[in-house]
């Protein structure tokens, strides 16, 4: 492949991602082993009445963590989410979870209530963002704040039309750790326990009853239906009424496979280290070479989604490792327990995907919602004239219209 068709590949993609960040920044017009919150310890943590420390020092969870149940608040504290500062208030939270080993782990994130609504009324999506990077200054919570975040303008619609919502920042994003980015056994749980814990945030006033949405794109509609499809057995007592998803990474083999190579590289190198930091048993480390050694102390340092593309398009998987771990029985199995599907949900789904996606091929997605139609999942599955990450975008009114008729009791489409 030629040097100047590199160049133009990767400064379109850059351009993308700054372009939707822009459209975001003037947005604001407008698991093996799982355990169900009933088999844990009954006692639930009093939220505390100050708010917690200043500063990254609120990302570094205790040790140890106390008792509670998933969903319990550690620590709080008041935030601005920067595009939403005039019509809406902002939390900041740090709540007990669970990971991919089926271990309580502590994870942050965010909740945002329009202002001049009734809370204790207010429908809540539980909202799973897109890939961020693998570096602390990437957490999501943080690019909320300084108005980066280029899910935004779906979180926009969402506050727009009084809905609350709950942002995770997902597993890992601290000074000290790994996000555990793509392992569906952690990030369902994430997005689950999200919801917990803006209805357990006394300043939010949000009801316990109150009718709630899984939604998320890329990594986020992954993320969407992982807490779609745990929420019957790990939290049944939400009201769910349904799950948006669009541009789902539904099994990473598959994934893995078209990036190798590719301008969308670097997802694979993060996904790569994700489920190492979920999985201690893959040692990564053990496959790399130092040119991939290096790689990753750079990732976890500084990079964020622009990074991995404009710094890893087309690089393969042999100019990092002196074997391929992807081609591992130990690898194939944790991917195999991350694949989407075996637990179809319960509820109402919209999932969507681009026609042209380069990074998230649509084979696969097609494969799940196939998977879906067959256990009796009442399915919307549409397909929409873009790219990846274009489809952020385009896919968003529809997505939205979908959610808005859901928590309005309209009954919902099917074309399985």
């Amino acid at each position: 492949m030629g040097t100047r068709y590199r160049q133009r590949v990767i400064r379109r993609w850059v351009g993308t991602v700054i372009a939707v960040g822009l459209v975001a920044a003037v947005s604001l017009g407008i698991r093996i082993g799982l355990v169900p919150e009933s088999e844990v310890q009954a006692a639930t943590l009093a939220v505390p009445a100050e708010p917690g420390p200043s500063g990254d020092a609120f990302y570094t969870a205790p040790t140890p963590l106390p008792t509670g149940r998933p969903g319990d608040i550690l620590r709080w504290r008041p935030s601005v989410a920067l595009l939403n500062v005039l019509n809406a208030n902002a939390w900041e939270v740090m709540y007990l979870s669970t990971n991919a080993l089926g271990k309580r782990d502590a994870v942050t994130g965010m909740v945002i209530v329009p202002k001049g609504i009734e809370a204790a009324e207010a429908p809540i999506v539980g909202f799973g963002v897109g890939t961020q990077g693998p570096a602390f200054k990437c957490t999501p919570s943080k690019a909320i704040r300084r108005g980066l975040l280029y899910d935004e303008p779906a979180v926009n619609d969402s506050i727009g039309s009084g809905f609350a919502v709950a942002i995770t920042d997902y597993e890992g994003y601290g000074p000290h750790t790994t996000p555990t980015y793509m392992t569906g056994q952690s990030m369902g749980p994430a997005v689950i326990d999200m919801v917990r814990a803006a209805q357990r945030l006394p300043a939010a006033h949000l009801s316990r009853t109150a009718k709630v949405i899984f939604q998320g794109y890329s990594q986020g509609g992954g993320g969407a239906l992982w807490a779609a499809e745990k929420q019957p057995a790990y939290a049944p007592e939400l009201n769910l009424v349904g799950a948006v998803a669009g541009g789902v990474p539904a099994d990473l083999g598959e994934v893995a496979k078209g990036l190798d190579g590719q301008v969308g590289y670097g997802f694979l190198l993060f996904a790569a280290m994700g489920l190492d930091a979920a999985y201690p048993d893959l040692k990564l480390n053990s496959f790399l070479n130092d040119a991939g050694r290096a790689e990753i102390a750079k990732a976890k340092a500084d990079y964020c989604a622009p990074e991995l593309l404009l710094k890893e398009a087309f690089a393969e998987v042999g100019d990092f490792t002196t074997s391929n771990p992807l081609s591992t029985s130990q690898w194939k199995a944790r991917i195999a327990q991350n694949r989407l599907g075996a637990s179809p949900p319960k509820v109402p789904v919209l999932q969507y995907h681009a026609k042209q996606d380069e990074i998230v091929k649509l084979p696969q997605a097609d494969a799940l919602h196939k998977v879906y139609c067959a256990k009796g999942v009442r399915l919307q599955f549409n397909t929409i004239l873009s790219d990846h990450l274009t489809g952020i975008m385009t896919g968003n009114k529809a997505a939205h219209q979908w959610i808005v008729k859901r928590f309005h009791d309209d009954p919902a489409p099917s074309n399985c």
